[in-house]
C-alpha cells in the first residue's frame, strides 16, 4: 500500500527551524498498530494520519500519533496538518476548515499566512509545590516566578506550567530523568505526561517542554497544546486579554514562533494559537 505524505516544519517562517511533522493521506485502511509503527519509524515528535476526507465540506477527520502513543489532542500536528490540507488538497485554498480529532471538532482558519486553531475551554487541576522539583531538577527556590501556581492544566492533552524567573534559570535547566519521570506517573492524572517551564523576560515569552517517551528524556522544539494550556493559564492568573509570541526550541537550536491570540470573559475563554509551517518535501510511503 502506497500513502501520499508531506513533510513540513511547523511554528517557523523558515526551513529546518520549529517543529517538524509527517502528514499521511489516505490512511484509512491503516489498522491504529500500523500508524503507530509509522509513527516510530518517522521518529517525529507527531504524525497525522488522515483518515477521512471531505472534500465538499473542507473538513478531515485525523489521527495523530508520537513514537510512543496515540495523541487525543495535539496543537503542532493540527496547525501542520491544516497547513497542508488547505495549501496542498483542498481547492481553492479556503479561509476555513474543519478537523475532527478525538476531542472533537476543531475550528481552524489561515489569515495572512499563519494558521489558526481554536482550543477547547481548559481545565485546571492539581498545584504542585516548587520543593517538588528540587527531587528531580537543579532548579533552587529562587528560580520559581512566586507570582504564580504550578499547576496542571489541559485543554484536551496536560501539562503541568511551571513558572520560572528569568531566562538564565531556564537555560541551565537540567533534569534528572528516573526521578522526574517518576514524580510524573505519582502526580499527573493522565497517560500524556508534560512539563512546560517557562518565564517573561523583557516581554518576552519563552518556553521548554520536556517529557519521557520509550524511556528517554524528550524536549520538544514547539507544543502547540502545552501553549494552550498555557494562555488559558496566562489569560486565569496574569491578563484576561493576550496577544504575544511564544518562543520555543531556542535552546535546542530549532527556534520557534507560537503566536497567541486569547481573552477570558464571563469565565469563558477563547483560546487561540497560529503558526507559520514551511514544506520541506513530499512523496509516497510504502506501508
Amino acid at each position: 500500500m502506497s500513502l501520499p505524505f508531506y513533510i513540513v516544519d511547523v511554528f517557523t517562517d523558515k526551513k529546518y527551524a520549529g517543529n517538524q511533522l509527517a502528514v499521511f493521506l489516505e490512511a484509512e485502511n491503516l489498522s491504529l498498530e500500523q500508524m503507530q509503527t509509522i509513527a516510530r519509524e518517522i521518529n517525529f515528535a507527531e504524525s497525522t494520519f488522515i483518515t477521512k476526507l471531505d472534500l465538499q465540506n473542507n473538513s478531515a477527520e485525523v489521527k495523530i500519533f508520537t513514537p510512543a502513543q496515540e495523541m487525543k489532542f495535539a496543537g503542532h500536528p493540527i496547525i501542520g496538518t491544516s497547513w497542508v490540507l488547505i495549501n496542498e488538497v483542498f481547492q481553492h485554498q479556503p479561509e476555513t476548515i474543519t478537523l475532527h480529532v478525538p476531542v472533537g471538532e476543531i475550528p481552524i482558519h489561515q489569515s495572512e499566512g499563519l494558521i489558526w486553531l481554536q482550543a477547547a475551554q481548559p481545565e485546571f487541576w492539581e498545584v504542585f509545590s516548587k520543593s517538588d522539583f528540587s527531587s528531580f531538577s537543579n532548579l533552587t527556590a529562587t528560580d520559581f516566578d512566586d507570582q504564580f501556581p504550578i499547576q496542571e492544566v489541559t485543554t484536551g492533552s496536560a501539562f503541568v506550567m511551571v513558572p520560572l524567573k528569568n531566562k538564565e534559570a531556564l537555560e541551565r535547566l537540567v533534569l534528572d530523568k528516573e526521578k522526574m519521570d517518576d514524580w510524573l506517573k505519582k502526580h499527573c492524572k493522565t497517560s500524556h505526561r508534560g512539563l512546560y517551564f517557562y518565564c517573561r523576560e523583557d516581554a518576552k515569552l519563552m518556553t521548554r517542554m520536556f517529557c519521557v517517551e520509550h524511556n528517554q528524556l524528550v524536549e520538544d522544539a514547539a507544543t502547540g497544546s502545552a501553549s494552550t494550556c498555557l494562555q488559558a493559564y496566562l489569560l486565569k492568573y496574569d491578563v484576561p486579554e493576550i496577544k504575544l509570541i511564544n518562543h520555543q526550541g531556542d535552546f535546542m537550536g530549532r527556534p520557534s514562533q507560537i503566536y497567541f491570540n486569547g481573552k477570558l470573559a464571563d469565565n469563558q475563554f477563547e483560546i487561540q494559537i497560529g503558526g507559520k509551517t514551511q514544506l520541506v518535501a513530499k512523496g509516497d510511503w510504502e506501508a
